[in-house]
Parts: C-alpha cells; sequence; structure tokens
C-alpha cells in the first residue's frame, strides 16, 4: 500500500535496498575517559567524537545515522555527579548529576523551583533518569525534516536547504529564524536556565572558562548546523545558579499536543520579584518558539515597577512577539505564545509563600 504521505515517510521506509544494507551497522570506537583533562584530550585528538553520559539523544541520532561518531568518549566516571552550594552563594549544577536528581534535590526545590518545574515538564521519568545536566543543553533538534534522509535539511547536510520552510511546520520556530533553518530547540530545562540567569562553566584544550547560558547556544543564521558555541573538544563541566533567587512568584508553563511526553509547541518560563502586587524585577523566557531559549531582556524592562495587571502583561507579549514570523503551520504561535506569556506572568505573580514549591502549576 503507498503510504499516503510520502513526504512524511520515516526516513527508514525511504531508504533505497542498498542503503539499508550499508546502514545496518555503524562501527566506533569507545573510550573510557578517567578524568574530564583525558575526557577533553581524547576528543581534541578525534575531529569527529563525540562524549556519552546518559546518550538519551546521541543514540537516537546514531541509529537514525544522523551522527555517526567513529569514536565515543564515556564520561560516566567523572567526578561531576555533585550539587553543591557555591561559596559566593548561588549554586552549581554538576554536569553528570541527572536530571531527576537535580529536579528533587532539596536545594533546587527550595531555591529555584522554577528549574525543577521544567525538568519535570519534559520528556519522561525514565529519560530524565538518565539524562544529566551537561547533556540536556546540547541535545539537537527534534525537526522531523532534521531526521528525514529523503529531505532536505541545511542543519543535516548544510547547503542542501530547508524543507521545513515551505513544508508542514506546525512545530517550528516564530523567532530569531533565517531562510536556512526554522528549528527549534527542544529542551525544557534550558528554558529555566535562560529565565534564571545561569552560566556554564567547560573545560576545553585550551584550559577552563564560564560562559552566560545566554550565549551557549546560537541563531540559525546561515550556519544552522552548528547548534552552540562551545569548540571542538569542550566539556560542559558544571552549571552554576546565581546568588538571586526566585524561590516564591514562578511558573512554568508547557502547551504541547498530549499531557505529557510531547516536546512543547510553547513553553514559557517566569520568574518575578514581588512587592504586594508591585513587579519589582522579571524574568521571562520562552521555549518551542526559536532556535535557542528566548529572552527579550530589554522588554521586560517595561515591567519593572508596574503593578501586575492583565493590560501590562499583554503589553509585554505583544513586545516579546513583535518580530514573529508566521509560516503557515506554525503562524498559530505568534497567538498562542502571546497567550501563554499572559497566563503564566499571572500565575507567578499569584503564588504564595505559603504554597509549596512541588506543586504543579497547572
Amino acid at each position: 500500500m503507498k503510504h499516503p504521505y510520502p513526504e512524511h515517510q520515516p526516513a527508514r521506509l525511504s531508504l533505497s535496498l542498498k542503503q539499508k544494507e550499508e546502514h545496518l551497522m555503524n562501527s566506533f570506537s569507545y573510550i573510557r575517559a578517567a578524568d574530564p583533562a583525558e575526557a577533553v584530550s581524547q576528543l581534541a585528538q578525534q575531529s569527529n567524537g563525540k562524549f556519552v553520559a546518559g546518550g538519551t539523544n546521541l543514540f537516537d541520532l546514531m541509529k537514525e545515522n544522523i551522527e555517526q561518531p567513529p569514536y565515543v568518549i564515556d564520561i560516566n566516571r567523572l567526578d561531576l555527579a555533585r550539587i553543591e552550594p557555591l561559596p559566593q552563594g548561588g549554586l552549581r549544577l554538576g554536569a553528570l548529576v541527572t536530571n531527576a536528581d537535580t529536579a528533587w534535590n532539596e536545594l533546587v526545590e527550595q531555591n529555584y523551583p522554577l528549574l525543577s518545574k521544567a525538568i519535570l515538564a519534559g520528556a519522561s521519568p525514565q529519560l530524565r533518569n538518565m539524562a544529566t545536566n551537561g547533556g540536556n543543553p546540547l541535545q539537537r533538534t527534534r525537526c522531523y525534516y532534521f531526521y528525514d534522509h529523503a529531505t532536505p535539511c541545511n542543519k543535516r547536510e548544510p547547503g542542501t536547504g530547508c524543507s521545513a520552510l515551505n513544508g508542514f511546520n506546525r512545530i517550528h520556530a516564530i523567532l530569531g529564524t533565517s531562510e536556512h533553518c526554522i528549528a527549534t530547540h527542544p529542551s525544557d530545562m534550558c528554558v529555566a536556565l535562560r529565565a534564571l540567569g545561569a552560566r556554564v562553566n567547560i573545560k576545553g584544550v585550551n584550559g577552563e572558562r564560564t560562559i552566560d547560558f545566554a550565549d551557549l547556544h546560537r541563531l540559525p543564521g546561515d550556519a544552522p548546523h552548528l547548534d552552540n558555541n562551545l569548540e571542538h573538544g569542550d566539556l560542559i563541566t558544571s552549571i552554576d545558579l546565581p546568588e538571586k533567587q526566585f524561590k516564591t512568584n514562578v511558573a512554568y508553563l508547557k502547551l504541547r499536543d498530549r499531557q505529557s511526553y510531547a516536546f512543547a509547541l510553547v513553553s514559557v518560563a517566569v520568574a518575578l520579584e514581588m512587592n504586594g502586587d508591585q513587579i519589582l524585577e522579571a524574568r521571562v523566557a520562552l521555549g518551542g518558539v526559536a532556535h535557542k531559549p528566548w529572552r527579550d531582556e530589554a522588554a521586560e524592562e517595561q515591567l519593572k515597577g508596574q503593578p501586575a495587571t492583565a493590560d501590562h502583561f499583554k503589553a509585554f507579549a505583544d513586545t516579546v512577539l513583535s518580530g514573529a514570523i508566521g509560516y503557515g503551520h506554525n503562524t498559530f504561535k505568534i497567538e498562542l505564545a502571546k497567550r501563554a506569556i499572559v497566563r503564566a506572568l499571572t500565575t507567578a505573580a499569584a503564588q504564595s509563600v505559603e504554597e509549596p514549591s512541588s506543586q504543579p502549576l497547572v
């Protein structure tokens, strides 16, 4: 029987018999690193090698022949699996701590409940038990054209074109897009980290450095195959949460096609500092709408000193989405994102000190 939607066939159905034979098995060398320095050194020597920890995304990419690393460097035995307070305030999340252990950590729940809410909104319990804090930000898009070898994709094969631009693009980006790519970043955890102003600690061939979370991911521009600003050989060792805490007036709203185990059409992370009904500071980040977690810090300024009213929230949402572009099937996301922002801000502003952070938002 002919497939009713041939343009949307999974890659395995569109491969020729010869291609199937060629893709039965991908061989690779396995290396286990004893410490961060060795891990960085090993990867630097292999131009197409990959680190692996939980492997929740890498193994999918390998099975679908999107990535075929000749060397896989296991970093699971590195001493990077702790969550600990920082001397100057804040909290350090080890790169190898699982998403589940992070979400349920007492210090995270008490002091950074927004992060806990966002993590628990993502994936499934089984995946959260495997996925790590260092790997989550580096997961790749779930654009179906990216995974389908039968269709052009600039992210998979630079220069071939973007099938989503004129294709079925319901899940795709509306902010920060380019003519070369309209894919979205899939992480929930990263949306909260962007709102909180986290920083990423990196060990590379040239030593150690720290970058703002805002600078970790890239917009597609004319090089959508580059997801982030890491250099070859770089290893994320930890993520630092700032001393500034938002313990009460927070909300994470995730709108998706089904209640669980689905990526966001639109998600909103909100952290507010309130004095009565007046907003002293606002942090708002969006997921599911761009190639990276999206935050408009200039727009946030218009909420400072304002009462928490629907009119102010709507004006803010209009500003954030003022540059949004729809591509047909995903044009509905523009209005959906505006309404999601208003709803998330309203929910965050209404939180009380007595509300347990682990209570579900909606």
